[in-house]
């Protein structure tokens, strides 16, 4: 069973183990980088599979303040992230399901969820798109590491 969450103190230290493939650091956060992220308007959260933390991804509440992209109802999906280990199983599609529920319910004011993904990361982009996402058919070419997707799922 997936559920996801806010970061807890007591999440902290199995976050830690969370481990990505070398080829995907640069499309997400390593686990590290990910606790480092203090500015107020980025919620840390958890995603867990059977109890274990076993991913994590931030929500960006200023999402819209930066992204002229993103509608002002719109808030920002950044560094969703699986532990490799855990890939290949469907928990990654899971949890973007059990994503639009949760914000639904804790993020109930916004309208929209948006994100952009690597045009280089083709598992993430099926992930995103077998979970209801739409591509924006748009790309951002803001990002370090090269032109992105623009997608959303209205919530």
């Amino acid at each position: 069973m997936i559920t996801l969450s806010k970061l807890t103190q007591s999440d902290i230290t199995p976050l830690k183990a969370v481990q990505l493939a070398p080829e995907q650091v640069k499309f997400a956060a390593t686990a590290e980088e990910f606790l480092a992220d203090t500015v107020d308007t980025t919620h840390l959260h958890v995603i867990k599979w059977q109890g274990d933390v076993v991913g994590f991804f931030k929500l960006d509440v200023a999402y819209a303040e930066y992204y002229e992209f993103c509608p002002s109802d719109g808030v920002g999906l950044r560094s969703f992230a699986l532990d490799s280990r855990q890939q290949g199983k469907g928990i990654g599609t899971k949890s973007v399901v059990a994503l639009i529920s949760y914000l639904r319910s804790q993020y109930s004011h916004y309208r929209y969820v948006y994100l952009t993904v690597n045009c280089q990361n083709p598992a993430a982009i099926s992930c995103y798109l077998n979970a209801g996402f739409e591509d924006t058919l748009e790309l951002y070419h803001g990002g370090a590491a090269g032109p992105q997707h623009i997608m959303r799922k209205q919530l």
